[in-house]
Formats: structure tokens, sequence, C-alpha cells
């Protein structure tokens, strides 16, 4: 008898120790947050970057690939005088200090996903180009420079439409591109990202977002003019990080220069 007691004892503790270990094994997978599989398809925002000088396009398989001189269609006083878009500095910072740069033409390609998607595997924005806006003008991440550099300082050398040229005469938006949220207003498609999600305005029906509305890559899934039933896209807001948080919310095709 005291035999088969210790086999059914051995039998229950066995059978705790398996629903344990079951209910361990829940826990780490609630704990994980689902991936996103849905595909969208970009495709439909490619004529907005039509008819734009020195910006050309083309598809390449599941990729478009642009190429751009990056050389802004507005006035700025990164300008070399001689050119006919040089205009002094008209805007509003009290505390504007302009660079020593020019605008320089540039020649960069960047290879993007038409059916972007989001990434199991978040990639960080690096320095340089990680995007192109409408006007093939380049995007910028957050920082100044290395080491996570904030833009603190280097805000006050944005010109009135708030880009500026770094050493080599790249031109480029780190935050807003005021000419463009201007022209097409501040719920406008922007641009795209590296990884083919979309860029949108501030402004999302009567609502002007904040980085408090979007996730640590600084977008979120809603409807858009362009997608009523939604999509993952980035918001400028007027806040850090301005345009991108935590890396790509998607897999970054590639870029050259």
């Amino acid at each position: 008898m005291k035999n088969v007691r210790n086999v059914i004892n051995l039998f229950i503790a066995l059978v705790l120790i398996g629903s344990c270990s079951s209910d361990n094994n829940s826990e780490d997978n609630n704990s994980n947050d689902p991936i996103n599989e849905t595909v969208y398809d970009i495709r439909s925002l490619l004529p907005k970057f039509d008819n734009v000088e020195g910006l050309s396009y083309a598809i390449e398989g599941d990729y478009v690939v642009f190429t751009t001189n990056n050389l802004p269609d507005h006035k700025s006083p990164y300008w070399d005088q001689s050119n006919p878009l040089y205009e002094e500095y008209t805007g509003t910072n009290t505390n504007w200090n302009q660079n020593p740069n020019t605008i320089q033409s540039q020649n960069i390609t960047l290879k993007i996903p038409l059916y972007p998607k989001e990434s199991s595997s978040k990639e960080a924005t690096s320095l340089g180009p990680i995007g192109i806006s409408i006007n093939g003008v380049v995007f910028y991440n957050q920082y100044a420079g290395p080491n996570n550099q904030p833009l603190t300082n280097e805000i006050d050398s944005f010109d009135q439409y708030w880009g500026h040229p770094q050493q080599a005469g790249q031109y480029h938006y780190h935050i807003e591109p005021l000419y463009l949220t201007e022209q097409y207003g501040k719920s406008a498609f922007l641009g795209l990202l590296a990884d083919g999600f979309p860029v949108y305005g501030p402004l999302e029906g009567n609502t002007t977002i904040t980085s408090d509305d979007l996730d640590v890559y600084h977008g979120h899934i809603s409807a858009t003019a362009d997608f009523p039933d939604g999509i993952y896209h980035y918001n400028i807001t007027a806040d850090a990080p301005y345009l991108n948080g935590n890396g790509f919310y998607g897999t970054p095709g590639t870029i050259s220069q």
C-alpha cells in the first residue's frame, strides 16, 4: 500500500510541475507584443513625386528607386547669392544663426519597399538621409550628430522653411518641412522614410498630433486621405523627436550617395 501511495504522490507532483511550466510559457508569450502582419501597398503615392525637377523614380521589382539632386524648390539664405532662389532669412527665430555651408547639388539614390510591413527586428536610423520628401529633399533623423546630440542648438540654424545644409552642402529637413506644409496643408502627405512608410504632417482631422499620440517609432495606424482604410505612418510633430523615434517601424531599403 505504501508503494502505491508513493506512486500516486509522484504522479500528482509531475502534474503540478507540468502545470506550472505551462503557465510560465503562457505568461512569456503574452509578454511579447504581437507583430502586425499587414502588408501595405504605397504605389498610389508615387504620382505625388511626379514633375519634381531633379527627382526621378523607377519601379524595380518590389521596390521604388528614387534618384534626387536634393535641391530644394524654395528660397533660402543658404543658396549662393547668385542663385535666383537666394533670399535673406525671413523667419521668426530671434536666435537664428546661419551656418557656414551653402546648398550644393547631390546624387542620392534611395531604394524603398513598395509593400512595407512591420519588422520583427527594428533598426535604428542613422545620421544622414533616412527618407525623401515630395520635393526631392531628404529627411534626417532627430539628432544633430554622433552620440545622439539633440537638435537644441542646431535648430537655430534652420532657414525660414526649417531646413539647412550640412558640410557637404546636402540640404535636409530634421523637422517639419514648412514650405511643404504651407503649400499642401498640415495634414498632407510629405514623403516616405526608407522603410516605405509614409510621413504626414502634424494635423489629423481637427487634432494636432504630438509625440504622446504616437508609438516609440513616432507613428501609428489610422486613416489618411490617401488610405481611408488606415495605414501605419509617421507624423511630423512640433516636439522631439519631430519625425522619427527609436528606429524604423519597417525594414528599410538602401540609401547611397
